[in-house]
């Protein structure tokens, strides 16, 4: 007897997540349904606009990836009109990127993915000597692990436990689950490190505004160029942005890289994390230049998991459809001709599992029809997986000789074969992977601007635009949850068409014309929940996509109406199930 278990919010991430999954007698899941339960409307928004306000328009898209959206939009206009920017600007661009790569999977890894690992209660009874010493293992020169140090993390959890709130921000998890695998003292690590980031990240904010004015929400990106030139020609700027580099590189050396590895060597032999990776199909493309001629990602296509054979990319057969979507338009339809015309149909009735395990009625996704915000992005009509793990399998299809080196290292490190990258397990190792390259290798790109700063200062590229023509351009590129694209048409001097295509939309969308999932939902099929009362195998896995809901959809109602209201609840950490 097959039975439907709904998660609904995943709570953790960025936005709106519904996941419902079709267990059989043994737990296991046999089918899986990811749906995001509200509406982006900023494609619709930009629509008959200066070209020139795109990016500050969608970097509103989402409150995490705000840097992401703009340099895209900036780019996909720069692209249309033809206008190549200067070196100085394009390195400047760079070490902003590198900075949102530090801070976004510093935060993801800790504070919303770290906890699905890492049991809170279970750190409280650890021996900080013994944690202390254990450290070692993991790092020549562990960070934060002293035993004075592990004593006052767990004094400080303790008075969380002990006052009325309980545990405070790790109160209503499922502490003591059966897949957890660390060891008091590995918990304890992991948690001095969680609180420690939460001090690294914003470091790592301060690292945006030094360029960018402000984080979120950077000013400093013009179509043409970077504004922040007085920053650029200040030695002192340029200087707290090293140092600071510098603090945030070093936490990911010695705590986030040696946790990972931790998790790695723990973890191997945990069933529910070996798996998670139902399509082997991988998308990446180059970002962040260091320099004139290198980038620190490659582009490329790898499919059915053969890193033998490196496919190029082919922008002309990405497209998108609507098939479950709720859109008007079903077909196959490339981001140039997109169509954003919602078709909303609703839920409907089914029988589910309740918090209490007992079967209750309930509104479920209309699974036969349209289900989801997300629309369903294929390359050559086949579902990509793009993020973390797209960019080091695709790194080591080009033989790119940064992310081989890391991931030939961490490999040797843990002792694990490469087919164990296709899973939730490597997925979030190859974030770790992915930060460290900006941590060891962002300085390229620094150094370049250091350079070339000596003898040119130009920041900012001439250019025009002529009413009368018709242009189109893009930005494709790679940002911290994989590839994304932003696809503009001009006419008449203004935005005649407007699509993004982001890493959760490649990752979430539901099935296509026909049937095949999208990474999320093939990433949990033959996963077996322990306990169908506290799912953590189901968030595990989604988490590890590290998703952004709010990159795939959101609405707004430019005459100030009330749409909606949504009522969370504060209390309930994880999911209702």
């Amino acid at each position: 007897m097959t039975k439907r278990i709904i998660v609904d919010p995943i709570t953790r991430i960025e936005g709106h997540l519904r996941i419902e999954v079709i267990v059989d007698e043994n737990n296991v899941i046999t089918d899986a349904y990811s749906s995001s339960t509200l509406w982006r409307g900023l494609e619709v928004i930009v629509k008959n606009r200066d070209p020139r306000d795109v990016g500050f328009m969608v970097q509103r898209i989402c409150g995490v990836c705000t840097y992401s959206h703009y340099k895209a939009g900036i780019t996909a206009v720069e692209d249309a009109l033809g206008i190549k920017i200067p070196f100085n600007a394009e390195m400047v661009r760079s070490l902003m990127n590198v900075s949102l790569v530090l801070h976004d999977h510093l935060v993801h890894f800790y504070h919303l993915h770290g906890l699905d690992w890492c049991d809170i209660t279970s750190a409280l009874q650890a021996d900080p000597k013994k944690a202390s010493e254990l450290a070692f293992k993991y790092s020549k020169n562990p960070l934060a692990t002293g035993a004075d140090e592990l004593a006052n993390v767990q004094e400080r959890v303790k008075k969380f436990a002990s006052a009325k709130q309980g545990l405070g921000p790790f109160a209503n998890a499922y502490w003591g689950h059966k897949t957890y695998r660390f060891s008091p003292e590995q918990n304890l690590i992991v948690l001095s490190h969680y609180l420690k980031a939460l001090e690294v990240q914003r470091v790592a904010a301060k690292m945006m505004a030094i360029f960018g004015a402000k984080q979120p929400h950077p000013q400093s990106l013009t179509v043409g160029g970077v504004t922040c030139v007085a920053d650029i020609l200040d030695p002192s700027r340029l200087g707290d942005w090293l140092t600071q580099y510098k603090e945030v590189a070093d936490f990911v050396n010695r705590a986030y890289y040696a946790d990972v590895v931790m998790a790695a060597e723990v973890y191997k032999n945990e069933p529910s994390v070996l798996k998670g990776c139902g399509v082997r199909n991988f998308l990446c493309h180059a970002e962040i230049p260091i320099n004139r001629s290198e980038t620190l990602y490659s582009t490329g296509i790898v499919r059915n998991g053969d890193i033998s054979k490196l496919l190029d990319l082919d922008e002309n057969l990405i497209t998108e459809e609507a098939t479950h979507s709720w859109y008007k338009n079903d077909k196959p339809l490339h981001p140039y001709d997109g169509q954003t015309e919602p078709n909303y149909t609703g839920f409907v009735d089914k029988d589910t599992i309740g918090p209490d395990g007992n079967p209750i009625h309930t509104k479920a996704l209309d699974t036969d029809g349209k289900y989801s915000w997300i629309k369903s992005p294929r390359y050559n009509g086949e579902p990509m997986e793009v993020g973390p793990l797209a960019a080091v399998v695709v790194g080591l299809a080009a033989k790119n000789p940064r992310i081989t080196k890391i991931a030939t290292q961490f490999l040797k490190d843990t002792g694990l074969p490469l087919e164990a990258l296709f899973s939730t397990l490597g997925r979030t190792a190859a974030r770790a992977i992915e930060c460290k390259l900006s941590a060891d290798y962002g300085i390229e790109a620094f150094n370049s601007l250091v350079e070339n700063l000596k003898s040119d200062q130009t920041t900012c590229a001439p250019y025009s635009i002529d009413n009368k023509k018709e242009y189109k351009g893009r930005y494709i590129g790679n940002v911290p949850r994989g590839t994304l694209s932003h696809w503009v048409r001009i006419k008449d001097g203004v935005v005649s068409n407007y699509q993004a295509v982001v890493p959760s939309t490649w990752n979430a969308g539901p099935k296509d014309s026909k049937k095949q999932m999208g990474p999320y939902e093939a990433s949990l099929v033959g996963t077996k929940i322990q306990n169908l009362t506290q799912p953590l195998e189901i968030i595990r896995t989604i988490h590890s996509f590290d998703p952004c809901i709010a990159c795939a959809v959101h609405l707004m109602d430019t005459k100030g109406n009330e749409i909606s209201q949504y009522k969370i609840d504060p209390i309930a950490m994880n999911c209702n199930i």
